[in-house]
């Protein structure tokens, strides 16, 4: 089994949203993320989806975003962004995803050796001036991160390896600490994917945190094609383990 994430999907088929306002690079995305998805991803693989899938305001209408992506190889992943307004309860999402799709929602999931955890996260210190508003959700958004590290020790086997998911990424230019790395470093992942960073920045981008390696796989930064993280060999397990709520 391998390992592959992207994120900020950003489909808009019934909630329209050109996104080429966010540069040229943008004009056929969805389809550029499909062809190449289905270049490098096989059926037994894993895929992270951290975060602003769809721009649909209800659930039913983001359905219709994630149908083709659900078709598409691999057994999927999803966290809510900070964009991803449709996501309801987990029970509801649950109940309402496609076969092959699973989600993350203040617990984790185990498929095959790779178990995954996290939340959304929020601005972090460093990234500009925060407000009380700001702080208050990070910490939220900390407690989160704190439940469903719980859950992923839980599900945990020896031997496997534990991804730390998030939207938004866990730490700003100059990198203080913040309660969410804090909450990081004490659980020691072996890596952290994230998204949300669109445009050429490398120097926003954070690399590792404590030595645990960090990976930016929003879309256009990946050139719309799904990044290899990991290649465990072998398949997943027959069918993954559920998530805890």
């Amino acid at each position: 089994m391998r390992v592959f994430a992207i994120a900020d999907l950003h489909l808009a088929t019934v909630t329209p949203k050109p996104m080429t306002v966010f540069g040229p690079n943008w004009a056929g995305h969805p389809e550029a993320i499909f062809r190449q998805w289905q270049e490098e991803v096989r059926e037994d693989d894993l895929v992270l989806l951290p975060g602003d899938l769809s721009w649909a305001m209800r659930l039913p209408d983001a359905l219709v975003d994630l149908a083709p992506v659900a078709a598409l190889p691999g057994t999927k992943v999803l966290l809510r962004g900070n964009h991803d307004y449709w996501w309801p309860g987990a029970g509801k999402l649950r109940a309402a995803l496609p076969p092959g799709m699973l989600a993350v929602h203040n617990d984790a999931v185990r498929v095959g050796r790779v178990v995954v955890c996290g939340s959304r996260g929020w601005l972090t210190p460093g990234h500009e001036a925060l407000g009380d508003d700001d702080a208050r959700l990070l910490r939220r958004e900390a407690e989160r991160l704190g439940l469903s590290v719980q859950a992923a020790a839980r599900l945990r086997q020896p031997g496997d390896v534990l991804i730390v998911m998030l939207h938004y990424p866990p730490a700003s230019p100059p990198y203080p600490p913040n309660p969410l790395t804090a909450v990081i470093e004490a659980a020691r992942p072996d890596l952290i994917v994230y998204g949300h960073l669109h445009g050429a920045h490398p120097e926003r981008a954070l690399r590792s945190l404590g030595g645990i390696p960090a990976h930016l796989v929003a879309a256009d930064v990946l050139k719309f094609r799904p990044k290899l993280l990991l290649d465990l060999g072998g398949a997943p397990d027959a069918s993954p383990a559920p998530a805890e709520s």
